[in-house]
């Protein structure tokens, strides 16, 4: 069953900011509802022949939705690619399943091949930010078929962080906010404060004052306030700090821990410096879990990273995909 607030989802999809080539649609996969906004390639970029051009999944992370992604999409799809953007399980207009077991890694990967599936594709290459950035992570793990090529945001290979948090009395220190969403009601209730104002004031901790213009955090709030349950968005970091029976707070992430979790795909991880919550530290290493890695760490971003360096970003996307 999936939690719905009475209003959610009955205003239109569009935005008139927004250009006539960003086409809203829904695939019912995975038994749920994901809402995700798509860009078809320029046909004079496009190498392929019609409909065969490469897929490119987006994923965003807490507390976004699709348009994280904004700065990206004309770009990619102007390159020839086929892109799409989705919101999240639990986030704006897809459907939220209930209870913290419904956010679970199983669960978030196969949202991701149901959606490649559902728009004709046996591959993509798999784009994530912070928790998209874990789920992308997850879906080159256990779904390695499904991934051509993986480029992950600020958001750490599940191996490195159970080391680092082990390892790094700072980086367990940064991480205090994974524990505190795990008291019940509460993180609720500071989430819908004033509007969703704490939304605001993450989106504020930028190294670019205008990486987020005031529009832009006015929608980010709307699509909280919009999505169908203010637990779900929640319980990625509940799910994530359960062991695989949901019984105890055993780890501060869910993944199983004595599988293989090399990815075997060609990877691209680009990061922000300026990350507050996420350490450089978690870089270190990352070559025994993935053989063929890039790394791109960009000084001036924080954590908002696609924010910050718009340009820059979009500039390592078209040359990893490429």
């Amino acid at each position: 069953m999936c939690q719905e607030r009475p209003d959610a989802g009955v205003d239109p999809p569009g935005h008139p900011d927004d250009p006539d080539r960003w086409r809203h649609d829904t695939a019912h996969v995975n038994g749920v509802t994901i809402h995700y906004v798509s860009v078809e390639p320029d046909p004079a970029a496009v190498e392929h022949p019609t409909g065969d051009a490469p897929l490119v999944v987006l994923l965003h992370g807490f507390p976004e939705f699709w348009y994280a992604w904004r700065h990206q999409l004309d770009p990619l799809a102007d390159a020839g690619f086929r892109v799409v953007a989705p919101d999240l399980r639990g986030y704006n207009r897809s459907s939220a399943p209930e209870g913290v077991d419904s956010y679970r890694p199983a669960e978030l990967v196969g949202d991701v091949r149901g959606l490649v599936e559902h728009l004709g594709y046996a591959r993509a290459a798999v784009v994530g930010h912070d928790w998209g950035g874990l789920v992308a992570w997850e879906t080159a793990i256990r779904e390695p078929d499904l991934v051509s090529q993986l480029v992950v945001l600020n958001a750490p290979h599940p191996a490195v962080y159970r080391r680092a948090l082990r390892r790094s009395p700072e980086q367990f220190a940064r991480s205090w906010y994974v524990l505190a969403v795990q008291v019940p009601w509460l993180p609720e209730r500071l989430l819908e404060a004033g509007e969703y104002r704490l939304v605001a004031s993450m989106l504020a901790d930028t190294t670019d004052p205008e990486a987020f213009t005031d529009a832009d955090v006015r929608r980010y709030r709307a699509a909280m306030e919009r999505s169908a349950s203010v637990s779900a968005p929640l319980n990625y970091y509940r799910a994530a700090a359960r062991d695989t029976a949901g019984r105890s707070l055993r780890s501060l992430v869910p993944w199983a821990r004595t599988r293989d979790e090399t990815v075997r795909v060609p990877t691209l991880v680009i990061w922000g410096e300026r990350d507050r919550a996420l350490s450089t530290d978690l870089l270190d290493g990352l070559e025994s879990w993935v053989p063929d890695l890039r790394v791109e760490v960009l000084p001036s971003a924080s954590h908002w990273v696609q924010a910050d360096e718009p340009e820059w970003v979009t500039e390592l996307l078209l040359e990893e995909l490429a």
